[in-house]
């Protein structure tokens, strides 16, 4: 077990550390795609990788399994990523990745109301998440002029977070069944594109492939598609099946922190003062939220 939890703390951070840095490929991407043409092709990308990396299929056990599948398909894949990016288009960045440090407080609330396998919320966990949002704060709003408050885009962020945390309760939930994790993922991909067809032509996608063959612009694909999306899908549901959906949400604290790194390493950005005091918050947060409470 003590193995297996090495592992899961291990794959969480490979995970965050992936998706700290999508940011920056997201931004070259949208510089000629718009984000639903972005989401789904990196997702179908993701799912073809899965079905070349473990072609065995999937044989459910009971039925009532494959409402799991769906509800983790439309939530993880569909309504998280499409909710997250139109709320980009209404409110600040920064406005949303303060709130995107919600997750943990959502996913340990849903599933303490709602799963039968409640974890525990214990003291540590409120005060780590306490310091993380204020580190967070700190690396979000870092330069910003003003501080604007959106109805429209702030409740679609929030709305989005929440949904995360159904989905890392699923994903939980599904991790229970036995499965092999890459075939779960699979099926989640499969979902969770099905439920996002509706919306490319509502935000009309037209996706030129001359535009997705260029260089750059493959190459940040790709990493999205099959290294953020497919391979991370599986570390992530891997994580959630060992440590349990609030202790692997707790590594979302490292996200802004990483992509902080990584622009001033790729994109040139500059490290100040307060986005130094951010991380140290973010990780203080982070370490306390894990640490064991004396009885």
């Amino acid at each position: 077990m003590k193995t297996k939890k090495i592992a899961g703390n291990i794959t969480g951070f490979i995970t965050v550390f992936f998706w700290g840095i999508t940011y920056i490929s997201t931004k070259v991407l949208l510089e000629v795609f718009n984000p639903v043409e972005i989401l789904f092709t990196r997702f179908l990308m993701g799912l073809t990788f899965l079905v070349f990396l473990y072609p065995k299929p999937l044989k459910i056990k009971d039925k009532k399994q494959e409402i799991y599948f769906a509800l983790a398909g439309i939530t993880g894949v569909t309504s998280f990523y499409l909710l997250e990016n139109i709320a980009l288009t209404y409110t600040m960045a920064s406005n949303v990745g303060v709130i995107s440090a919600l997750a943990p407080f959502f996913t340990g609330i849903v599933g303490y109301i709602f799963m039968k396998n409640k974890e525990k919320l214990t003291r540590n966990f409120f005060i780590g998440f306490i310091l993380a949002l204020i580190g967070v704060g700190l690396i979000s709003f870092n330069g910003a002029i003003a501080f604007k408050i959106n109805p429209v885009g702030d409740l679609l962020a929030v709305t989005s977070v929440i949904i995360w945390g159904m989905y890392g309760n699923l994903t939980r939930k599904l991790g229970s069944y036995g499965y092999n994790t890459i075939q779960v993922t699979r099926r989640t991909f499969i979902y969770g594109i099905i439920f996002m067809l509706p919306a490319l032509k509502f935000f009309d996608f037209n996706i030129q492939v001359s535009d997705l063959l260029k260089g750059k612009y493959l190459f940040n694909m790709l990493f999205l598609g099959l290294g953020a999306s497919a391979i991370c899908f599986v570390t992530w549901n891997y994580t959630v099946k060992v440590l349990g959906a609030v202790k692997a949400s707790l590594f979302i604290y490292l996200i802004p922190i990483i992509t902080v790194i990584t622009s001033c390493i790729f994109l040139k950005e500059r490290l100040t003062w307060m986005l130094s005091l951010g991380i140290i918050f973010a990780i203080l947060g982070l370490a306390i939220s894990n640490k064991k409470e004396k009885l």
